[in-house]
């Protein structure tokens, strides 16, 4: 049974590349396994979530993140199909697409969870900065099949393009103006200036309208599956990196209660905070917020919207909206995680260490492979330094030194680390 919510316009490919008569899968399934057999998705599972990968086997990886980003997404959509008068069964939002997007919505990220994405933006300030979201569309767009004779992206449909390009404003157009008058750039929400013909393709215009002009309004501007993802990645890091604080002992009934003395919080956040601690008391919290999981997909509907691109797609012509209720307990497990466990010193060493790491990479990279006539010591691998000869620009070669870099598992990136400044460690018998 055809399902009519997609059109051609949401089903074109870039490049064209028609799906195969043979093929029992559709362009949706296609995308979506292509990426759960990738090279830059199997090494999620060495990339940091909150705690840096390889420390315990219980906390998650960037990989079990992604991979739980893929099932409320998937099940956000079976909910609405079976619950939303928008939708019927021969008109509904797609969970194999879905699913694709929440696997794919990471696979740009760095090392060292999120100081490797800012230290990595710090870095390439002056060459387009870094961005996860960015990196993720390059990977899929240019970088997933980087070999000698393959192609180079995954031949994505614009509906999946348009959900995994959460941040539509582009790097130059974020930049702001110091009191000095020096440039002032962004930390994040953008993709990068050389993408700007991906927007026009989702868009199929390279004319912005009126509405979208300002980096704000583009970011804002997702389409319905995008949304999905968005809140299944809130569901997730919300609710799951509460069950990995208390497994790790950042988050305990003493913490949370002294932390929630210095809140102003109403009735309901105090029934959810007295809750909190009741089941780690219990030593049920891991049941608790796997069933806060439903709650939270039960708080999704769907409204009208109408405006640019409504008309031409079926993914532009509603909305997610999420009761508030949720919203406010989803931002008060954010807050309790940022404070008590981001912000706590044995996680802030943890990062400045990784963003030393990265830093003192790069650095080393820049001086050695950066330069236009090749000058320099040969430290990357052979095919990399071929990718870069290949670059005519300054900040094409810094491109893929980032690119190099941010591919890096965070156990691969201190071995490399301490290849090019530990004198105890390594040998000539080593690959990179």
């Amino acid at each position: 049974m055809k399902n009519t919510f997609y059109n051609d316009f949401d089903l074109e490919r870039f490049p064209e590349t028609p799906v195969a008569e043979s093929d029992y899968r559709n362009a949706f399934q296609i995308e979506r396994d292509r990426i759960i057999f990738s090279y830059p998705f199997r090494r999620l599972q060495s990339k940091t979530q909150v705690f840096q990968s390889g420390e315990y086997d219980f906390y998650r990886t960037r990989l079990t993140h992604s991979i739980e980003v893929a099932k409320i997404g998937r099940s956000i959509c079976e909910y609405l199909r079976a619950s939303s008068a928008l939708l019927n069964e021969r008109f509904y939002i797609d969970a194999d697409l879905t699913e694709a997007v929440g696997l794919a919505h990471d696979m740009g990220h760095p090392p060292f969870g999120h100081i490797g994405e800012r230290k990595l933006n710090e870095l390439m300030a002056p060459h387009g900065g870094f961005e996860g979201n960015g990196q993720t569309l390059r990977i899929l767009t240019e970088l997933i099949y980087e070999r000698p004779g393959a192609t180079k992206g995954i031949a994505p449909t614009r509906a999946f393009l348009d959900g995994v390009m959460k941040y539509k404003a582009l790097h130059h157009e974020c930049i702001g103006q110091k009191a000095d008058g020096s440039p002032d750039y962004p930390d994040h929400h953008f993709i990068y200036d050389e993408q700007a013909h991906w927007r026009s393709t989702i868009f199929a215009s390279d004319q912005l309208p009126s509405e979208l002009s300002t980096p704000k309004s583009l970011n804002n501007f997702k389409s319905i599956e995008c949304q999905i993802m968005d809140w299944a990645d809130d569901t997730a890091y919300s609710l799951n990196d509460i069950v990995d604080g208390i497994h790790a002992r950042y988050i305990n009934v003493g913490s949370v209660t002294e932390w929630a003395a210095t809140q102003d919080l109403d009735t309901q956040h105090t029934a959810w905070i007295d809750k909190l601690c009741q089941v780690i008391r219990e030593d049920r919290y891991e049941s608790h917020f796997g069933a806060r999981i439903g709650r939270f997909v039960h708080g999704c509907t769907l409204t009208p919207r109408s405006g640019f691109l409504s008309d031409r797609t079926n993914r532009h012509a509603c909305d997610l909206a999420i009761a508030a209720e949720v919203k406010a307990e989803s931002a008060l497990y954010k807050h309790i995680a940022l404070d008590l466990i981001f912000r706590s010193p044995q996680l802030q060493q943890i990062e400045f260490k990784g963003g030393h790491i990265l830093e003192k990479l790069f650095t080393a990279l820049c001086q050695n492979c950066a330069n236009a006539d090749g000058s320099g010591l040969r430290i990357l691998p052979v095919q990399v330094q071929e990718l870069i000869k290949q670059e005519t620009t300054t900040a094409g070669r810094h491109r893929r030194l980032c690119d190099f870099t941010a591919g890096l598992t965070d156990s691969l990136a201190v071995r490399t680390y301490k290849r090019l400044y530990d004198p105890d460690f390594g040998s000539i018998a080593e690959l990179l």
